[in-house]
């Protein structure tokens, strides 16, 4: 569910008319509904609810949207935060996060962001090799520190998702090889500056089958076990998350939390352990659409283009992965048009769908990108000399631009002359 509709001819965001809010911002920018992410954090807080032992902690996944406002709305409802940067963690902190529902991800964690997250007092660093254990035990060490960890497994579980955004296939760079799992719990457990206190796994993102998680989470439960045997306390498990989101309406729709919820009670029984959740995408997707203004209508020799001030460096998404996101016209006429959607970027890649049928539109007229409030302006770039998508967010009637759009002029000032030019 979502909180975008058509409103006396025009698409609103709750109450917020979008072709109004365009003519205000400019296009492209994104929009971002408050009430649509209330709802989905929500129902997923709900759904989890009494899982585990003691109070579960629904870790949002930061890389997913990073917007302070964002993740502001998301604190205030007692989400913690899932972060693989120093500055995804020090958005989270500003946001409101408490630094003990932070968990630290990520396979290339430096000396400096180790040290941020200990002076900051995080919950646990989640670790993903035993490289990456010596590393942190040397940073804890020289501050004095002993630290909760927990070893991120690498299952051995295809997702059965894009390449590009799995993450628990055998030959992936993430968490460590489940036979090498205990071992390194064992090593961590070596060093006086670490505590290790569980285990972690993530096996990719936009999962709509649930057999492959729980297959990741019924042998995090037998490597639990054999570690409690070996007589190591194993009191956190971080099952991940990766839920995916419904981009398209004539594909199956993903499991509803209450369904995920089922089975993670299910594969998690008699576990005695704390469980750590990270949604990202489906908290957030469809939150959010980008807006995009219709420059011209260009006749190819086989091919309609319907040609839009955003581009590839806005919305990456479908140039990357073939990502497929819905196109809406703002003010729908009732007729449809055969068109490949592109952007202005100087790239054959630049196209956001290929010979669709959409709602016609021509030149002047806005639409909007559905179900793009997750990996959307996160991943924007300056390519082309474009400027950084804005982004702006509803509450009700209330709007408001929580991120601005950079100039021209505000990034030249970021250039500097080399002093022989």
């Amino acid at each position: 569910m979502d909180h975008f509709d058509i409103r006396g001819g025009v698409m609103h965001a709750e109450g917020v008319n979008l072709d109004s809010l365009a003519d205000a911002v400019g296009t492209p920018f994104y929009c971002y509904s408050s009430a649509t992410i209330e709802r989905h954090f929500q129902v997923f807080a709900d759904a989890v609810a009494g899982l585990g032992d003691g109070d579960p902690l629904v870790a949002f996944a930061v890389k997913a949207n990073p917007n302070l406002s964002v993740l502001a709305t998301l604190a205030r409802l007692g989400a913690g935060a899932d972060v693989v940067s120093g500055g995804e963690m020090a958005r989270a902190l500003a946001a409101g996060v408490p630094a003990n529902r932070i968990v630290f991800s990520g396979v290339g964690k430096q000396p400096h962001e180790m040290a941020a997250g200990i002076e900051a007092g995080i919950l646990q660093f989640n670790v993903e090799s035993e490289a990456e254990i010596g590393m942190l035990a040397a940073v804890a060490a020289a501050h004095d520190a002993r630290v909760d960890i927990a070893i991120r497994v690498n299952p051995a579980v295809n997702p059965g998702t894009h390449a590009k955004i799995s993450t628990g296939g055998q030959d992936s760079k993430f968490g460590i090889p489940i036979e090498r799992a205990h071992a390194a719990f064992v090593m961590a457990a070596g060093h006086a500056s670490l505590n290790p206190v569980g285990l972690a796994a993530h096996i990719g993102s936009q999962l709509t089958d649930l057999s492959p998680i729980e297959s990741c989470i019924t042998r995090l439960g037998e490597l639990a076990q054999g570690l409690r045997g070996a007589g190591h306390g194993v009191s956190r498990i971080d099952v991940g998350g990766g839920l995916g989101v419904p981009y398209r309406a004539d594909q199956p729709a993903p499991p509803l939390p209450s369904v995920y919820a089922e089975m993670v009670a299910r594969a998690t029984r008699g576990w005695d352990c704390r469980l750590i959740f990270e949604p990202g995408r489906m908290i957030v997707g469809n939150a959010g659409v980008m807006v995009a203004g219709v420059i011209l209508v260009k006749q190819g020799t086989t091919k309609t283009f319907v040609v839009t001030d955003a581009g590839m460096n806005d919305l990456l998404r479908p140039s990357l992965y073939g990502a497929w996101h819905d196109i809406r016209a703002l003010r729908p006429r009732g007729d449809t048009m055969v068109a490949t959607v592109v952007g202005p970027v100087c790239e054959s890649g630049d196209t956001f769908a290929e010979d669709r049928t959409i709602e016609a539109v021509g030149a002047g007229d806005r639409i909007a990108f559905m179900t793009a409030g997750a990996y959307g302006a996160t991943m924007a770039s300056t390519y082309n000399s474009r400027p950084l998508v804005p982004e702006v967010m509803v509450k009700g009637d209330a709007w408001s631009v929580v991120s601005e759009r950079n100039q021209p002029a505000a990034m030249l000032a970021l250039d500097a002359r080399a002093p022989w030019l």
